[in-house]
């Protein structure tokens, strides 16, 4: 028999439900990066590479740094409550696998770290940005401390804040392997 948690709030999808409705609500499409969270499967890395894409190319635009960086953050912090507006659109948990949205803007937050030139000086900088992408996919994945305390904050803040978590693990481990000359 099931609990009074499994039934849907009135007006809401029930969890598991994908109604063509939800899918194209600006949230949702928001949040799943246009779609590409539909992935049928590891959609977190397509959200991921995607940000490195974002990130090349807001480097690209030559903007000052602090131009850059608040570009970035204000990306991060819509994310909140698109991700906490899609979730509840989508009825799939605390983190539905299809919310790309915080793969795609924590990527390059953590890509700050890293000079202008370094991460826009293509084919040169193919090394440093796949070890972003592998980075920032294996301490999402692994969620190192306090990555999975910070996925237990609620709704979209959590759904963003444990990639922020990956992304400062990602932008040390990026900046440890410059100084020792390895990227």
């Amino acid at each position: 028999m099931g609990s009074s948690l499994d039934t849907p709030t009135p007006g809401e999808p029930s969890p598991g439900a994908s109604t063509p409705v939800a899918w194209f609500a600006p949230a949702v499409l928001a949040a799943t990066c246009g779609g590409l969270g539909r992935a049928a499967f590891a959609p977190g890395t397509f959200g991921a590479a995607l940000g490195v894409a974002v990130a090349v190319m807001l480097g690209r635009l030559d903007l000052p740094f602090a131009a850059e960086a608040t570009a970035i953050v204000a990306v991060n912090a819509l994310g909140v409550p698109i991700c906490t507006a899609a979730a509840r659109r989508l009825g799939r948990g605390g983190d539905p696998g299809a919310i790309v949205y915080d793969e795609m803007a924590s990527v390059p937050l953590g890509l700050l770290a890293v000079p202008v030139a370094a991460r826009t000086a293509l084919p040169d900088s193919l090394p440093l940005l796949v070890a972003a992408f592998a980075l920032h996919r294996l301490f999402d994945i692994t969620k190192p401390f306090p990555c999975r305390q910070l996925e237990h904050l609620p709704a979209g803040l959590g759904i963003m804040a444990d990639d922020w978590g990956a992304a400062a693990w990602m932008a040390v481990a990026l900046t440890a392997c410059r100084w020792c000359g390895w990227l």
